[in-house]
């Protein structure tokens, strides 16, 4: 028997109902959530215990299809999952209140239970989930009545009348005045949520105020033709907001540098807590340092080179002074994060930083600000802990870091990787000389060779722009005689070991890609 036009839509605006009570309990969350700390919004919350539960092949996918707005695909996806869970409890509610009650508490639940097991996060950080999961409620039911009669039979509506006179019929308008009026008070609601919370913050007003120290080890002067001569490659020296950003911090960490703190403890002789003021005033060195993250694909842009300022790990370690057996150093964000290290890459002389600067600035609070690592030769997912609070000398036999645990490896050096930039894929090209170009790295080792290859022709010899250093990219350039027709053009790099890139292909898991990059053009 098929549902009466009635039926079919009482049950979309039950929908509606449970989409409008969703939409108060997260904006009052929000809105209260201003007085408390940024994790303890549910969205947040919820987006990070999704990225904790999340299996290892659909991190890759995010980051592989979306890159550095991941972040972005996630809260789309979970806007679109709370919109149909939402519908789905509205549905209940009005089939069956007490089904609909157990559902949402159930959700609050969760959201509770996501934002207290946030790092950094106390028990009363929870109080704006509860108090928006009550508020959601009471709307819940407000709609939910309203629905009900005007779902009554007209026996029942008199009925109903004569009992209670004073209080008029509902319309389906007056139903949907009263969800817009819902809708639009959750709107200011988050909105003015938002406001405050940045209003009450005045991080990024004093990370613009901090004025940095000199250095007392400045960075060596780069080459004047360290610059690819092909038009169009990607600048040497990566501006701050291009820098790629790959985290697991849906909200950006405000972190008050006053009342930072790095606490440097475990296999060691000496627990020693540095404060912000310690590093200002610290024997501090400038570098140019190339960085990769480990879910760069073939050919991808998850890679930057920067100049940064801190100070020496090694100088923290010499004052901690690790015993013996450790080999390697926990390091761990206030978002919880952590980074396996090993201990005799933070104590040679590859100068791995507490880095406080970028590019001649303070840390953009996207990048770590006030403080994040910095260790050349390393991937990120083993060196790069962003908003660092933590560092634990320890041992690999006896901790596992964030991403180790979800079976990537423990050590992460950078594989020797050449790319090409342009032209770019599928890209349409005169006849003639076409300028080829594109960029190199094997930090700690340094590139002496890029080759190129035309479809499956010999191996041409690329022009290398000036080094800067070996812990710093290499770009080169070539230029072709371009004949009419679909051509591939592949490079390899050689590092400075004479070890030539390897061919073989290999995903990011668990230890970083490899392979030639391919990049099919039309020449016409």
């Amino acid at each position: 028997m098929k549902p009466s036009k009635r039926s079919r839509g009482a049950t979309a605006l039950a929908a509606v109902a449970g989409v409008a009570a969703a939409a108060v309990v997260l904006s009052v969350a929000e809105l209260i959530g201003a007085f408390f700390t940024t994790r303890a919004t549910p969205l947040i919350a919820l987006g990070s215990t999704f990225i904790d539960f999340t299996p290892l092949w659909m991190k890759n996918f995010a980051v592989e299809t979306f890159g550095t707005n991941d972040k972005a695909a996630l809260f789309v996806g979970m806007g679109v999952t709370i919109l149909l869970l939402a519908c789905v409890l509205g549905i209940v509610a009005y089939r069956k209140w007490a089904l609909g009650v157990a559902g949402v508490l159930l959700m609050g639940a969760v959201i509770v239970g996501s934002v207290v097991t946030r790092a950094s996060v106390k028990p009363v950080d929870a109080v704006p989930s509860l108090i928006g999961t009550a508020a959601g409620l009471v709307v819940l039911r407000f709609l939910i009545t309203r629905l009900w009669r005007m779902q009554e039979w007209p026996d029942q509506a008199a009925d109903r009348a004569a009992k209670e006179p004073e209080r008029p019929a509902t319309t389906r308008r007056g139903f949907f005045a009263a969800a817009g009026i819902t809708a639009a008070a959750s709107a200011i609601a988050a909105t003015g949520g938002r406001m405050l919370s940045a209003a009450r913050s005045n991080v990024a007003a004093a990370r613009e105020s901090l004025q940095l120290p000199a250095p007392a080890k400045a960075a060596a002067a780069v080459p004047a033709g360290v610059q690819s001569k092909a038009p169009g490659v990607t600048p040497w020296l990566t501006p701050n907001k291009d820098f790629y950003r790959i985290d697991t911090a849906l909200s950006v960490p405000e972190i008050n540098a006053q009342d930072w703190e790095l606490r440097i403890h475990g296999l060691v002789e000496q627990e020693v807590r540095l404060t912000f003021q310690d590093l200002l005033d610290a024997r501090l060195i400038e570098s140019h340092v190339s960085l990769t993250c480990v879910s760069n694909p073939v050919g991808g842009n998850l890679a930057g080179n920067a100049k940064w300022l801190g100070m020496p790990i090694r100088d923290v370690l010499k004052m901690a002074r690790p015993t013996q057996g450790a080999d390697m150093v926990l390091s761990t964000s206030v978002d919880g994060f952590s980074a396996s290290t090993p201990l005799e890459v933070l104590q040679d002389d590859r100068d791995a930083m507490l880095a406080i600067g970028m590019n001649g600035e303070p840390l953009p609070l996207e990048h770590g600000y006030p403080v994040r690592m910095v260790v050349p030769g390393l991937y990120g997912f083993v060196s790069a802990t962003k908003w660092v609070v933590d560092l634990e000398v320890t041992r690999f036999a006896d901790n596992k870091a964030y991403w180790t645990q979800r079976g990537w490896s423990e050590r992460g050096p950078i594989k020797t990787m050449a790319r090409v930039e342009v032209p770019k894929s599928f890209a349409k090209v005169p006849a003639g000389k076409v300028a080829l170009g594109g960029t190199a790295w094997a930090q700690t080792r340094g590139i002496t060779k890029v080759e190129v290859q035309i479809d499956n022709g010999p191996w041409t010899e690329a022009v290398l722009s000036d080094e800067a250093s070996l812990i710093t990219w290499r770009q080169w350039s070539l230029d072709w005689d371009a004949t009419p027709g679909p051509h591939y053009i592949k490079v390899r790099a050689t590092d400075g070991t004479g070890q030539v890139q390897t061919d073989k292909r290999a995903d990011p898991v668990p230890e970083g890609a490899s392979g030639w990059q391919s990049v099919m053009v039309t020449v016409e």
